[in-house]
């Protein structure tokens, strides 16, 4: 008999998170026989596949079962996993996540309710560790500042969203809009709920569905990641680029912005004034927000770890961005 939800978890070597998400999956107030999880697992190397089936027959009251991901990539770990499941509500999770008692339980409740086709909440953005510049990462990657209107980041207000992190929505959804796209390796997320409101459907964003997510540990991993971000937008906005949103954009036009500037400095006194105002004043915005953090959370490394953050992560998305547009055009 199947389960009436299905969990799926795209993974690949996860030994350090994917036991906490299992023991959050087990906690849940959702009965434990109606859920199943499915992780969809792109080859681990570090032990991961152990740790989840000793996991496994320690808990076998709740269904988990691995399945492999060939490709290696997020969207198909996605699509390999629905394919797998049973249920009749997708629930899909993420390794680096850690979801809240009630996760499952409201995010069902509201497909149910009608809220939306597609339904997620909010993430409580923890560090990966407890240097202090993990935790800045964690605080930058939680502020308007660093994100923008990414509502999912740091709101507390429920409502229709654009796209939403992870998301729940029927089996069903699949037959009317699709598979996720895997020809794309970031923002398969975003796409995915563009076909959903261009279908007619609605993305809602409840607060009360929480889970912690855990950022990326040194700015070496929020570069790689951001970039990947930036590149991987621009291949999306080819295909929809109606949907491009005034926080995607602001970074490529600064840093290319910036490009332009510093170029032009050497023979424009006009250029090198601008230059020089702009990388004050954005220098000057930054460390003001590394203080109000600072203060606010009691930790001194704050002040100057939260700058570099955000500008990692401006930088990264801008930079990445504006080489996706260099870059010839990725057919679907």
């Amino acid at each position: 008999m199947s389960a009436e939800t299905s969990i799926i978890v795209p993974c690949y070597n996860e030994a350090g998170t994917i036991l906490p998400l299992l023991d959050a999956l087990y906690a849940q107030t959702y009965p434990r026989a109606d859920m199943e999880v499915i992780i969809a697992d792109g080859g681990s190397t570090d032990g991961t596949q152990s740790l989840i089936q000793a996991w496994a027959q320690d808990h076998p009251d709740l269904a988990v079962r691995v399945v492999e991901n060939r490709a290696r990539i997020i969207p198909a770990a996605l699509n390999v996993a629905i394919r797998a499941s049973g249920g009749t509500y997708i629930v899909r999770l993420d390794a680096h996540s850690r979801p809240e008692s009630n996760y499952v339980e409201r995010a069902v409740a509201a497909i149910v309710e009608g809220r939306g086709q597609n339904v997620g909440g909010a993430w409580d953005i923890q560090p990966s560790s407890s240097h202090w510049i993990a935790r800045s990462i964690a605080a930058a990657a939680g502020h308007p500042i660093g994100v923008g209107d990414a509502r999912y980041r740091y709101s507390d207000q429920a409502g229709y969203v654009d796209t939403v992190p992870f998301g729940a929505f029927k089996r069903e959804l699949i037959d009317q809009v699709g598979f996720f796209d895997e020809t794309l390796l970031t923002n398969e997320d975003y796409e995915f709920n563009t076909r959903v409101r261009q279908a007619g459907g609605q993305i809602w964003f409840d607060p009360h569905i929480r889970s912690v997510y855990f950022a990326r540990e040194s700015l070496p991993e929020l570069a790689r990641q951001y970039w990947r971000y930036g590149y991987w937008k621009v291949q999306m906005l080819r295909r929809y680029p109606r949907t491009i949103r005034w926080r995607q954009a602001l970074p490529p036009v600064f840093v290319g912005g910036l490009i332009l500037l510093a170029l032009l400095a050497p023979f424009l006194a006009a250029a090198r004034y601008v230059l020089a105002v702009t990388v004050a004043i954005y220098a000057f915005i930054l460390l003001i927000t590394g203080v109000q953090l600072a203060l606010r959370h009691k930790s001194l490394g704050f002040w100057l770890g939260v700058p570099l953050a955000i500008a990692c992560m401006h930088f990264s998305w801008g930079t990445g961005f504006l080489w996706g547009l260099l870059s010839p055009q990725k057919e679907k």
